[in-house]
């Protein structure tokens, strides 16, 4: 990534239908000076508190404080050491809070941190708030869920239809805060294309709007815009938890900069033979050949100690290829632990249709709960969103009606009351 290349980014937080206070924190902060970006890059966070009596709102706030001053400072020249460090950093300021007053006694917060540096993005994570980022209409998650559910699915494989894990998926096994060491994940380096769009999100977000709905939501809106439908969603759908959402879109590459050919970061496992073990293989099998033609005319002798000592030449060369093979596999026991970048879970992003007749449905939803309940909604500009929406979904241009139904969906969820018992469709 280039310094000259612009970063938009967005910020959304919502308390959800179901929670008296707003646990989640966040922090979207963009280097003003080339010099300072060399060093440290852009960062994003977004933690979600733990506690009750605002006690976990405390311990977000904390934390996002903590990273952000430290990973700023920090003398260290590699952003991946420095975004260590301030996690670590926060988790003792968070675990030194939680044991000077009873009342806030196990407090503690996730931490989900990215990095944009010239080095590419990093991500420095613990606990079950999540990043992501979209490459057109790929979406793959960065991070690893701590949580019960994760870990059962990574050390005995797809428990589906076998171990009901659904009630225990808010269960998380780190976070900063309880204990006063920590295990960090930080991912990447992961190399930045023009175009390419990360999302931090907690899971009040998470757990209520799928993968390949994010990815559809972020290609076709612009970020402000596309975080402020994804916490609508998610209070569409219950908002039974907080939602926080942070986007940052990676700008295009100055002028006269040619454009990487990075398509996958993950490790090339594949296994290649050197040229020795190749010229070993040709010379066996020639003198396979040439035992074999000594037989056909008939000169038993020759013919059977040639074709034999190749067999065995051949034989030996395979079992040393295994070993040399089995020596250069190296196995990650867990891979929670990734270095190098690999995503944890990858989805095809929505088709641009699907994704329009979906939110149409949404809005059709909506329009009938908040007339009947007589929510100030902005009719007229909802009615010409609607109609420019559906003219554009006429003509197939599904990019332009997405846009346009998401306008109507936000002013109708803009005017949701807050106090009382307002019903939403689908909740």
């Amino acid at each position: 990534m280039y310094w000259e290349q612009t970063v938009q980014s967005a910020v959304e937080t919502d308390i959800g239908l179901r929670r008296k206070n707003n646990e989640d924190s966040s922090c979207a902060y963009h280097c003003p000076e080339e010099v300072a970006w060399r060093k440290t890059g852009h960062l994003f966070v977004v933690c979600d508190g733990m506690g009750g009596h605002a006690v976990g709102e405390l311990a977000s706030r904390l934390a996002v404080e903590t990273v952000t001053h430290t990973f700023l400072k920090s003398s260290q020249s590699d952003p991946a050491k420095s975004l260590h460090q301030a996690i670590v950093a926060a988790n003792q300021v968070v675990h030194s809070k939680g044991s000077q007053n009873a009342d806030f006694h196990q407090m503690g917060t996730t931490c989900t941190t990215l990095a944009l540096t010239s080095r590419g993005a990093i991500v420095g994570h613990i606990g079950d708030s999540r990043a992501y980022r979209l490459r057109r209409d790929r979406i793959d998650q960065l991070t690893f869920d701590h949580s019960l559910e994760w870990e059962f699915e990574r050390k005995h494989g797809n428990l589906d239809g076998i171990v009901n894990l659904a009630q225990h998926r808010n269960v998380i096994t780190r976070s900063l805060g309880p204990d006063s060491l920590i295990d960090v994940d930080i991912e990447g380096p992961i190399p930045i294309l023009p175009g390419d769009t990360f999302l931090l999100c907690s899971d009040g977000l998470s757990n209520q709007v799928d993968d390949p709905e994010i990815g559809a939501i972020l290609r076709e809106l612009p970020p402000k815009q596309a975080a402020r439908l994804l916490v609508h969603l998610a209070n569409i759908r219950g908002g039974p938890d907080n939602s926080t959402v942070v986007i940052a879109r990676v700008g295009d590459l100055p002028a006269n900069v040619a454009p990487s050919n990075v398509e996958i970061e993950e490790d090339d496992d594949r296994f290649q033979l050197g040229w020795g073990w190749l010229l070993g293989y040709w010379a066996a099998a020639m003198f396979l050949v040439a035992g074999i033609a000594m037989l056909m005319f008939n000169k038993q002798v020759q013919g059977a100690v040639t074709t034999g000592l190749s067999v065995i030449g051949l034989v030996a060369l395979i079992i040393g290829t295994v070993r040399q093979r089995r020596s250069q596999v190296v196995h990650t026991p867990d891979e929670s632990h990734t270095r190098i970048f690999r995503p944890h879970r990858t989805a095809v992003s929505l088709p641009s249709k699907d994704l329009f007749e979906r939110l149409a449905t949404i809005d059709s939803e909506l329009q009938r709960s908040a007339r009947e309940d007589g929510w100030d909604v902005s009719w007229n500009d909802h009615g010409k969103s609607v109609t420019a929406a559906e003219e554009a979904a006429k003509d197939r241009r599904y990019g332009k009606a997405v846009r346009e139904i998401a306008k109507a969906v936000c002013l109708i969820m803009d005017a949701l009351p807050r106090k009382g018992t307002a019903k939403i469709a689908g909740d």
